[in-house]
């Protein structure tokens, strides 16, 4: 068969699992920005008519773009089972931008909505930019940073926000979450077939709907509530996203320092995202992924949106579903449909949290098994301490503010090894996976990018600043010096082994 000819189907039944899969996730972040925002302050003409539809226009437009892809990967490739990457917001991301952004910058406005709000756009597009310009040397860092470090610290983040948040979601109604997980797990590992041949995690979603109601978790005032909710919220392009840099440049340019990190952060999800996809056999381009992310981005800036984009963790799962690219156009166009008529809301009310859950919780194990099964034995170690400082993270992130006196309660290490989580487990990942191999000299490299991070805030302090963190800053450079030493004695042939 010549290349080209291959037959890459629009649409498969497998893409209806992946499609919920990933729709669950894009609305569950959604009604998370609505909710939230709203309680800032934020009034409803704002979030519904500027913020939903702008976050909405980022995601229909990668999901558009991504769909594409993998048709042109399948072609080139001569192969039926490529999976599209999954695209959308990313929750940490998400979280930081709400409380790092968007809180901030209307608490020193005076509670000023609009104004806060465009400097939100400015910050989003900023964001965006920066990730553009970091996807020049996306494909140079996929090559030189060890795959176990990469999907490890992507499996921290799996494990914690994903997997096990949504497990306790499961768990709160478990009428309805524990008959839906296994549902879904029938189908997707068991392999069994459901009535009438429906997807597993639509039929998941049906019976746990249908169990909330008889439950009276779910009342008819809801579906009325839900009903209110629906009109006409049409995506209107505009161009205050300038109005925004002239006042995030002039009294708000400390919001910058929270910016630059997480964008970083962004960057990096994408690039551990592609590369697990690659370990699963679809070998995308991570400069072009980073650069359609940053794209997306600014995109939705002119809409309204104040959210990044990015290559989103369901992409595991979707493969392990043996979704194709219908799934990814799928939730495009549904949330076309959805941000414009005002039915996210409407969704989130009416479909209980716990019977959607369970299909983020198969995706997050899915990425932590992909983390191993992809990676020789030998490197499980790495994996497993590239995981751990997302378990800190999670803690952390759940018990500041008036709880802060618990983390201090369980460890004060505990917000350090959790501040800069992701760029904290590839550095101690990748010194672990180069102490396996021996080779001394890249270790000694990482613990100077480990020195560099902490120095400037990026990991172990809670804020960007020269000499941020001094205690982890001397530490990794006292870790240079030892692997300087092993990796002279190696050059020598003076290593004895165990």
């Amino acid at each position: 068969m010549k290349s080209g000819t291959v037959h890459y189907p629009l649409f498969k039944r497998q893409d209806i699992d992946a499609f919920f899969a990933l729709f669950q996730n894009n609305l569950a972040n959604f009604v998370i920005i609505a909710a939230t925002m709203l309680t800032i302050g934020f009034p409803a003409d704002i979030v519904f008519t500027k913020v939903i539809p702008g976050a909405a226009i980022a995601v229909i437009a990668g999901n558009i773009y991504y769909s594409y892809q993998a048709k042109r990967l399948a072609v080139k490739e001569n192969r039926s089972d490529v999976t599209a990457l999954a695209y959308g917001i990313s929750t940490p991301v998400m979280f930081v931008f709400l409380f790092g952004v968007l809180a901030p910058a209307y608490t020193l406005t005076g509670g000023n909505a609009e104004l806060a709000f465009r400097i939100g756009l400015a910050a989003c597009f900023i964001s965006g930019l920066i990730e553009v310009l970091i996807s020049f040397s996306g494909n140079w860092l996929t090559k030189h940073l060890p795959r176990p470090a990469m999907l490890g610290a992507l499996a921290g983040v799996a494990l914690t926000f994903i997997a096990g948040e949504m497990l306790f979601e499961v768990f709160a109604l478990p009428v309805v979450g524990l008959v839906a997980l296994f549902i879904i797990l029938l189908g997707i590992l068991g392999k069994v077939a459901l009535p009438f041949n429906i997807p597993s995690s639509l039929f998941a979603i049906i019976v746990g709907t249908i169990l909330a109601f008889s439950l009276g978790e779910i009342t008819l005032q809801d579906v009325s509530t839900a009903l209110d909710q629906v009109g006409f919220y049409p995506f209107i392009p505009s161009l205050e996203v300038f109005h925004g840099f002239q006042a995030l440049f002039t009294g708000f340019v400390g919001l910058l320092a929270v910016i630059l990190p997480i964008t970083l952060y962004n960057a990096v999800e994408t690039m551990n995202n592609t590369a697990a996809m690659a370990a699963e056999g679809d070998r995308y381009d991570v400069r072009e992924c980073q650069a359609v992310d940053g794209s997306g981005t600014i995109l939705g800036t002119f809409f309204g949106g104040v959210f990044p984009t990015t290559v989103y963790i369901a992409s595991i799962g979707s493969k392990w579903m043996g979704a194709g690219r219908g799934y990814s156009l799928l939730n495009g166009i549904v949330f076309f449909v959805a941000a414009i008529f005002g039915l996210i809301g409407a969704l989130s009310t009416i479909i209980p949290t716990a019977a959607v859950a369970p299909i983020l919780v198969f995706a997050g194990v899915s990425m932590v098994a992909t983390a191993f099964h992809t990676n020789a034995k030998k490197y499980y170690p790495a994996v497993v301490i590239a995981l751990l400082p997302y378990v800190a993270n999670y803690i952390m992130t759940r018990f500041q503010g008036d709880a802060a006196h618990v983390i201090d309660g369980i460890s004060t290490g505990l917000t350090p090894l959790g501040e800069g989580a992701m760029f904290t487990g590839i550095v101690l990942g990748a010194i672990t996976v180069f102490i396996i191999d021996h080779r001394f000299d890249q270790a000694a490299l990482y613990a100077f990018f480990g020195a560099l991070l902490s120095y400037f805030g990026f990991t172990h302090a809670s804020e960007l600043a020269f000499n941020a963190a001094p205690p982890y800053t001397l530490a990794y450079l006292v870790l240079v010096v030892l692997f300087a030493f092993y990796s002279i004695q190696a050059r020598r042939n003076k290593i004895k082994h165990l």
